[in-house]
């Protein structure tokens, strides 16, 4: 009986001290995405090339600790919109997808880091099986989510064309 009564007396105390423990480090802030450099790439409005590579330059900052961001390109034909670019982009006409390029992938950031710049080598593939890739407008969208989870979003709107 005495042993049920200590435990439960010391089990209780844990309870308690936990209870009234705060955590002031609580990250409550979204990482960034800054593609406002010299060298960025790529930015709104840039046209890009089939069969070609470019470097994937973007500098990634968090208060904390960065996670981890991914890559998805794909077609703007229909003109939607995602963007998070200010500056207004001229479109190709409205126009039916008939194979269309698109692109995931997802990227580690190393641990314990707050600021990244990011150096990916991404090559865009003239076609298919099916044929040539459809040239035209392209959303080129970037996640990032940091080390707690908060994630921050970008979409440019770029050309991919054929040379």
């Amino acid at each position: 009986m005495k042993i049920q009564i200590y435990l439960l007396v010391s089990l209780a105390l844990s309870m308690v001290f936990n209870a009234c423990e705060t955590d002031k480090d609580i990250d409550t802030e979204k990482p960034v995405i800054d593609i406002s450099f010299e060298g960025a790439k790529p930015i709104n409005c840039e046209t890009l090339y089939f069969g070609e590579a470019f470097e994937l330059k973007m500098l990634l900052t968090d208060n904390v600790e960065l996670g981890s961001y991914s890559v998805n390109i794909h077609h703007n034909f229909n003109q939607h919109s995602h963007s998070t670019e200010v500056t207004q982009c001229e479109f190709d006409e409205v126009k039916e997808a008939v194979n269309p390029f698109i692109l995931t992938e997802d990227y580690t950031i190393p641990d314990n880091l707050r600021r990244y710049t990011t150096s990916d080598l991404v090559t865009i593939p003239s076609g298919n099986n099916d044929g040539l890739y459809d040239e035209g407008d392209y959303h080129f969208f970037i996640s990032l989510t940091d080390h707690e989870g908060w994630s921050t979003q970008k979409g440019l709107s770029i050309k991919i064309l054929h040379r």
